[in-house]
């Protein structure tokens, strides 16, 4: 209860520092919501002092920062100029989405990583390996956007996929969801499971050279017993922060694809709101995605006071 103690008051203290300087940039930001209406000659100054007054803008800093933190308390975070509504509800209806983006390529790219890290790693030396390795280098040279370009023109070309929106008429709605979410899921995977398949292959590797695999070895202890009973929870260590943070930033990743590729998420919000200087509606997505990597650090903290004794015994 201590370590989950300190992590969360550690995580808590993340956040309001997170908020802070989030709210000091948007101010800082040049022009507001207004800035546009300067142009227009059918708007008065003193008319757009009124607005800018009535939205606040006109008090310190601090005073506008408290008023946002209440507003974040009571579950509205803040006040969108350009929807004229309460922040929350807009932000939760794009969350589903992206949630259910974020969670299945997080789910699909580590049931590749693991598999294909492991494979590679036992045939260490061999052309397998070797073929393994220079796909997993080419996929991370290749810039993330090229291949959601590639994948757009591909779908649009071919017909086989839909492009852009969650859902279609005429057609059934879990099929339907299914094949929408198809190329984004995809870009998302393509993106982070090379990295996963590395850092997974590295780990195994040297769970491999380690004494007591090859005392297990000598013992003749069956090679896929070996493999999965001795080596893999040797290797979960590192593997276990590394999920903790691919979880965390897989969110913000998720946003430049959901554009690129038109899905309803965060991301085409995100974009919006900076475009129109909507500060409170950035200020909600950038909260979210601090608040995922904060809770996969967390969750990645978690699994390892449960998986490793050191960590118990160093908190005791």
């Amino acid at each position: 209860m201590k370590f989950l103690a300190r992590r969360l008051l550690h995580g808590l203290v993340l956040l309001a520092a997170v908020s802070f300087f989030s709210f000091l940039l948007a101010q800082m930001a040049p022009g507001d919501f207004y800035s546009e209406l300067r142009s227009d000659p059918r708007v008065s100054r003193e008319t757009l002092a009124g607005l800018r007054r009535q939205a606040g803008m006109e008090r310190p800093l601090l005073v506008r920062y408290g008023a946002w933190v209440r507003s974040a308390l009571r579950g509205d975070l803040g006040y969108s100029l350009a929807y004229q509504s309460p922040v929350a509800p807009l932000v939760w209806e794009r969350m589903r989405a992206t949630l259910l983006l974020t969670v299945t390529a997080t789910f699909l790219a580590w049931l590749i990583a693991v598999p294909v890290g492991i494979w590679s790693a036992a045939h260490r030396g061999t052309w397998r390996d070797g073929v393994s390795r220079v796909a997993m280098a080419i996929l991370l040279t290749v810039p993330d956007l090229l291949l959601a370009l590639a994948l757009l023109i591909l779908a649009a070309r071919t017909g086989w996929f839909p492009v852009g929106g969650k859902a279609s008429s005429g057609t059934q709605p879990l099929y339907d969801l299914a094949w929408h979410m198809a190329l984004p899921v995809t870009m998302l995977v393509l993106g982070l499971a090379p990295a996963l398949v590395r850092h997974v292959r590295s780990s195994f590797l040297e769970a491999m050279d380690s004494p007591f695999a090859l005392s297990a070895r000598a013992q003749g202890i069956p090679r896929r017993r070996r493999r999965y009973g001795h080596l893999l929870p040797t290797a979960l260590n590192p593997l276990i922060s590394l999920f903790g943070f691919s979880v965390g930033t897989l969110l913000s990743a998720s946003l430049l694809v959901e554009v690129v590729m038109g899905w309803p998420g965060l991301g085409p919000l995100f974009l919006e709101a900076i475009m129109a200087r909507d500060f409170a509606v950035v200020l909600a997505v950038v909260m979210l995605s601090a608040v995922f990597l904060l809770a996969g650090n967390l969750l990645a903290d978690l699994l390892l006071y449960r998986f490793d004794p050191r960590i118990r015994t160093v908190d005791q």
